[in-house]
């Protein structure tokens, strides 16, 4: 059964910097669409980042030049950089993946994903 599990959230100052998380157990992520999600109360889930698995990814225009994502094969990971972090990037993190395999496609649509992890708490300060 395939499980996500994202950690390394936190709490910075603005213009601070955090690098979450994502484990993939029970299925070869590699082959599948990778992506960050993130909600702040009262909003919807927004997407952050997707990466299919030929490696090339589709940022939201909020976290474009400040965030980057990447994939460590060896450990089956997935990991958030965010640098210039500012308030409105104050969310719960939620990794996710597609259940279908595509060297690809990507997609920041919530309702695209099939998997979630529980997600990790990120908290920046002014």
């Amino acid at each position: 059964q395939a499980r996500l599990a994202e950690s390394w959230g936190g709490s910075v100052q603005a213009g601070g910097s955090l690098r979450l998380s994502c484990v993939a157990t029970g299925y070869m992520y590699l082959t599948y669409t990778m992506a960050w999600f993130r909600q702040a109360p009262g909003k919807e889930r927004e997407g952050v980042v997707s990466i299919p698995a030929d490696g090339t990814k589709m940022f939201a225009d909020s976290v474009k030049g400040r965030f980057t994502i990447s994939k460590d094969s060896a450990r089956n990971a997935v990991y958030l950089q965010m640098d210039n972090l500012e308030p409105d990037d104050t969310a719960m993190y939620y990794c996710a993946s597609s259940g279908v395999r595509s060297d690809w496609w990507r997609s920041l649509t919530r309702s695209e994903y099939e998997y979630w992890g529980q997600g990790t708490q990120v908290t920046v300060s002014s």
